[in-house]
């Protein structure tokens, strides 16, 4: 690799670190206000979603695509819904998708 390549990366390296490490520095000693503390942890789930969301339903340009990703996505829902394990969450949304995938 160049050069060029390491330097960027021990930047972002040092970037990642210094940002991660400015909350608890400046702000340790701190109690958050009730409104925030209720809000965080709530930002992964959010965000989690979001990326499914887009994952799924995305396409290239303002548009939006429905097909085996968008149909094993509604299996999973279905088996949360009838409080299956992860696991089992997991394989029929995948079994869902290649099945749909390999009929069409």
């Amino acid at each position: 690799m160049s050069a060029t390549v390491w330097i960027t990366i021990v930047g972002l390296v040092v970037t990642t670190c210094a940002i991660k490490a400015f909350g608890p520095v400046f702000f340790g000693g701190r109690e958050l206000p009730d409104v925030l503390a209720r809000m965080i942890p709530l930002l992964a789930p959010a965000l989690f979603a979001a990326l499914i969301a887009v994952d799924t339903f995305g396409a290239p340009g303002p548009s939006l695509t429905v097909d085996a990703r968008a149909v094993g996505l509604a299996a999973a829902a279905i088996a949360i819904g009838l409080r299956a394990p992860i696991v089992l969450v997991v394989m029929c949304a995948v079994a869902v998708t290649v099945l749909l995938r390999a009929l069409t």
